[in-house]
């Protein structure tokens, strides 16, 4: 046999490989699905049981992600559903329903007859029609491990009338998926984007489909023009007088190389236009590049419209990857876009007026030894980082970041207001939401809700249960509805041998605390040890402490870390035992 036959003997050798390989995968991948959709019927046994609503006054619901939450259109109450938790080792999915009473701020979980499997990542809309009723439609089921994930492409209404839960079976549905957004646009649902995921591979869409409120039918669109590229997790917004809908943003993810995932953070703006009658509709794609302050790229962001139809935003998180890991930056920051005008531009909390009045005199008597030359420029975009020390001693580092202040004008007579009140304003602590992705948001009566969400810190996920409210017509504080700590978080390791570096900065710090020991032990254990630390001089602020005693925590810090730790990383460490030893010292 010639070269020429064994090359292609070797090809074809090759290729029957890989479809033996292909159908090895595919085979195992129907069983995954299988044994999901039997665990998914085991749940909905369970909840085939209970014949009759049970209403349960409770606390405010556990601390979740990926849910839904919205709005009641005839009452002053919020509706909560579905979501999951991640404790390290874990992950729980709900299809918990819990009505939120607005003017009492107290919680009543309802159980409803056969109601949707547990799911996260689902999209649901609120219409008025039937004294009110609730659409759902996909999201996702994952195994305990995590590591296998069903999609749904079921629709579901729930009467909040009568309670009651109802299965939609309409031909012509999307593909089952999560990460969609959906929206009401006149009497029509739009279904847009969302992803799919197997053991296999995965698939970002970027079809549009309308389900009909009056005719219980599906279609698919098929608009003209060049409109977003597949993703998930978008911003999906329809113009006050139905006429569209505008879509922003996104992530999605796709194959460098063999093993190898990208993912991409989307900030382009796609306008979907509605032309002519109803039953000759015509939807066409149109780029959109709307003015003003945008926000910085990111994913995982909250969204819900507010008054006059536009658009919000908070939070997000921005993930920076490096060839050893990937950190994410967190957001709290919210945003608004005016589609009337097409401009993007942040929120500007009003606060304490009287703090604002003595920043400005500062600077005005600052500017009073400057040379003309010298002469202060706007200032830009503010970046805080905050690090908190969980009771465990992981570093929890957050960094915000809070757009440039509109300056305003000040007449003499308020910049002479008593100097004592300043500073009290000045030193009062600013409440607001702390930065996170995955949070649920919706507006009722010109208020913003926000709950729930996440935050990561290493390899750490922390799952937040907070509400918070803010008046979007005052837009001066936040409101503090539900209260929860993210340093009261449990996480459970996969494995007690892991190495913790935040762990042993923080038993470093503490003095080498034996956990099997008891209280009294403990405490003297540890005031021996802090006799060894750079003891705190009376007065002494905590930035002038961490400088001052900079190279003794840096090189406390290298040596419970190892020689091979970053610098960076031995840092943040570093001030943080700095800041536990300080704190305790109070």
């Amino acid at each position: 046999m010639g070269k020429k036959g064994k090359k292609e003997k070797k090809v074809k050798g090759a290729e029957k490989t890989a479809a033996k390989m292909e159908k090895k995968v595919s085979k195992r991948s129907k069983r995954e699905e299988e044994d999901l959709e039997a665990l998914i019927a085991e749940f909905q046994s369970l909840d085939a049981k209970k014949t009759q609503v049970v209403e349960t006054p409770c606390p405010s619901p556990s601390p979740r992600l990926n849910a839904s939450l919205c709005a009641h259109p005839e009452k002053d109450e919020l509706i909560l559903f579905g979501g999951e938790f991640f404790n390290g080792k874990k992950t729980f999915l709900y299809n918990e329903l819990f009505f939120y009473n607005i003017k009492k701020n107290t919680w009543v979980k309802v159980e409803i007859p056969n109601p949707p499997p547990l799911r996260c990542a689902q999209q649901a809309v609120v219409v008025p029609q039937g004294g009110g009723q609730m659409w759902i439609f996909g999201g996702e089921f994952a195994s305990p491990d995590g590591e296998q994930f069903y999609h749904y492409k079921d629709l579901w209404v729930l009467h909040l009338g009568t309670r009651t839960w109802e299965q939609i079976k309409a031909p012509g549905a999307p593909s089952g998926r999560s990460g969609h957004r959906m929206v009401l646009s006149k009497r029509q649902l739009l279904v847009f984007g969302g992803f799919h995921e197997s053991t296999r591979d995965y698939i970002y869409y970027n079809d549009i489909h309308a389900f009909n409120l009056d005719t219980f039918t599906w279609s698919r669109l098929q608009p003209t023009g060049t409109g977003p590229c597949p993703r998930s997790a978008c911003q999906m917004t329809p113009s006050p007088d139905g006429s569209g809908v505008i879509i922003y943003g996104g992530y999605s993810k796709s194959r460098a190389k063999k093993d190898v995932d990208k993912g991409t953070i989307h900030s382009d703006m796609f306008l979907l236009r509605r032309e002519g009658k109803e039953d000759q509709e015509k939807w066409t794609w149109t780029r959109v590049n709307p003015s003003g302050v945008k926000p910085p790229p990111r994913s995982g962001f909250s969204l819900a419209v507010g008054p006059g139809g536009r658009a919000l935003l908070f939070g997000g998180v921005c993930d920076e990857e490096d060839e050893e890991s990937l950190e994410g930056d967190f957001f709290n920051d919210l945003y608004f876009y005016d589609i009337g005008k097409n401009r993007w531009f942040p929120a500007q909390l009003k606060g304490n007026k009287s703090e604002k009045k003595k920043r400005r005199r500062g600077k005005k008597g600052e500017q009073t030894n400057e040379t003309e030359g010298e002469k202060e420029e706007p200032q830009g975009p503010t970046e805080i980082i905050k690090e908190i020390v969980a009771e465990d001693g992981t570093v929890m580092t957050i960094k915000e970041v809070i757009p440039a202040a509109q300056a305003e004008e000040e007449s003499e007579e308020e910049e002479e207001e008593d100097g004592q009140e300043e500073e009290a304003a000045a030193m009062a602590p600013l409440v607001e939401p702390c930065p996170r992705s995955s949070a649920m948001a919706t507006v009722k009566h010109s208020k913003l809700y926000l709950y729930g969400g996440m935050f990561e810190v290493g390899d750490r996920q922390f799952t937040l249960g907070d509400l918070y409210s803010l008046d979007l017509h005052k837009m001066d504080q936040w409101d503090v509805l539900v209260e929860m700590d993210p340093k009261t978080q449990e996480w459970l390791e996969e494995s007690e041998s892991e190495d913790d570096e935040e762990e042993e900065a923080a038993a470093a710090a503490k003095g080498g605390d034996d956990e099997e020991d008891d209280e009294e032990e403990e405490s003297e254990e540890e005031s021996e040890e802090d006799a060894d630390h750079p003891p705190v001089k009376p007065g002494e602020a905590l930035v002038d402490y961490q400088t001052r005693t900079e190279k003794y925590w840096l090189g406390l810090a290298r040596a419970n870390m190892g020689p091979d730790a970053k610098e960076k990383k031995v840092q943040k460490v570093g001030h943080a035992m700095a800041k536990v030893f300080f704190e305790d010292q109070e």
